[in-house]
């Protein structure tokens, strides 16, 4: 498979019968804050006041110029209720990462998160061999619900950022020949 960066498509329009999955725009602001707007959403995160307007407004901007993102639309509820992009793309290794998700908590635990990630996964593998997924070391909730998603754990590293103490974060994995 030799697929470049150009050909695989970060912003398809996913569906089905539970969500679509499309590009973010500037006009989905205020409905994707309203979705994003609870401290609880956030409080294993590394960001955890990205719930306050200020601080999601920095995770919006980067999600708009990263020309990758997704918004996660409910079709039964009829409102966006998350987001998620593709990101770190590898031609040469065939692997893409799949991050910086977050769902509405009405959301959690049931089969939307696994919906979300099964329209992702899919589009992906048709372009590369492995999807990657970078969660934080105390971010319990993510690495339980991508393992019940059947990713497995790959390795761990610190990372550091402008402004922060440097953090555990780990990598998961699946392999297109594992899934589905």
């Amino acid at each position: 498979m030799n697929i470049s960066k150009s050909d695989f498509d970060f912003q398809p329009v996913l569906r089905n019968s539970l969500l679509e999955l499309r590009p973010i725009e500037s006009n989905d602001f205020n409905n994707l804050y309203v979705a994003a707007s609870d401290p609880m959403i956030w409080e294993q995160h590394p960001f955890p006041h990205r719930y306050q307007k200020e601080s999601f407004r920095e995770y919006f901007a980067s999600a708009l110029g990263c020309k990758s993102a997704l918004v996660v639309w409910s079709e039964e509820d009829r409102q966006l209720i998350g987001c998620s992009r593709y990101y770190n793309f590898d031609q040469a290794q065939s692997y893409v990462m799949i991050g910086y998700t977050f769902l509405n908590r009405d959301y959690w635990g049931g089969k939307i998160n696994f919906a979300m990630k099964k329209l992702m996964l899919n589009h992906a593998f048709q372009f590369v061999n492995e999807v990657q997924f970078e969660i934080d070391s105390k971010n319990i909730r993510s690495q339980k619900a991508i393992e019940k998603i059947g990713a497995s754990f790959l390795r761990s590293y610190e990372k550091t950022q402008p402004g922060q103490n440097p953090r555990t974060v780990l990598i998961y994995s699946i392999l297109k020949s594992k899934w589905g």
